[in-house]
């Protein structure tokens, strides 16, 4: 690979800007082979040279970036957009990233970004059935019914919307758990059914969960985490609405012993 700028490693490798890398050096937090390392004018050679920050070893990952970003109310995710903040704006790293998939502007949650292409593809093509987990409040109490229609699938946009696992969390609460994702659909389902999304928080994509990040922070994806992203997708098993209630039985009630029967 050659001899690189240590800064400039730090930032292809993901760890942080070239700038904050700049930082991490005067603040004699990065070492190279163990030694301290705080000139800024130092280079290295990713192939030979171990590269710590904070005691961790920083892994050249061949310029692939995959992070997750907790996004908060109001921000859009897109790359760029006049007179608004992007999904973009909140990242501090100098290689170019792109949102997987949507999550629209008054929704809030977690978002995967990457500069992947194959991966990208992988989770945005509906063929490989990975589950986004949303936390669902609506506008008020919602019945038993209307939970069992969500999970069920209805007609949206000229097609059939596929069944979802829902569960509930209180009166206007519930989780939903979905293997497609079209424009604003959780929306317009809860729409169809009479009710009004308060709040919408995406809680997981596929193996990834948001965890503790907190609205604007953003982490890496762990190698096992990329790992499970890119395995083969498993056979889904039938969903059903956890929380609908059981239709009634229609086998005849047992008769209470010692009462004989009515004649007709």
């Amino acid at each position: 690979m050659g001899l690189m700028r240590l800064q400039k490693f730090l930032s292809a490798a993901g760890v942080c800007s070239r700038r904050k890398g700049e930082a991490l050096m005067a603040a004699g937090r990065v070492r190279v082979n163990g030694q301290v390392v705080t000139v800024l004018g130092t280079k290295i050679d990713p192939d030979t040279d171990r590269v710590e920050v904070d005691n961790r070893r920083v892994v050249d990952r061949s310029g692939l970036i995959h992070l997750a970003l907790h996004k908060p109310e109001g921000v859009v995710t897109s790359c760029d957009q006049d007179d608004t903040t992007v999904v973009l704006d909140l990242i501090d790293l100098e290689a170019r990233v792109y949102p997987i998939g949507r999550l629209d502007k008054d929704s809030t949650g977690l978002v995967l970004l990457t500069n992947d292409g194959p991966l990208h593809h992988r989770l945005l093509h509906p063929s490989f059935d990975h589950e986004k987990e949303y936390e669902v409040t609506v506008d008020r109490p919602i019945p038993q019914g209307a939970l069992r229609r969500l999970a069920q699938g209805m007609p949206l946009m000229g097609t059939r919307t596929r069944p979802a696992r829902v569960t509930r969390l209180s009166a206007s609460r519930f989780k939903i758990v979905l293997q497609e994702g079209r424009n604003r659909q959780i929306r317009r389902m809860v729409r169809k059914v009479g009710h009004k999304v308060l709040r919408l928080h995406r809680m997981r994509v596929a193996n990834i969960h948001l965890g503790d990040l907190k609205p604007g922070q953003w982490r890496h994806l762990t190698s096992e985490e990329v790992k499970g992203l890119t395995a083969p997708s498993k056979p889904q098993p039938a969903v059903r609405p956890r929380s609908a209630v059981p239709p009634k039985s229609t086998k005849a009630r047992p008769r209470p012993k010692g009462r004989t029967p009515r004649k007709p």
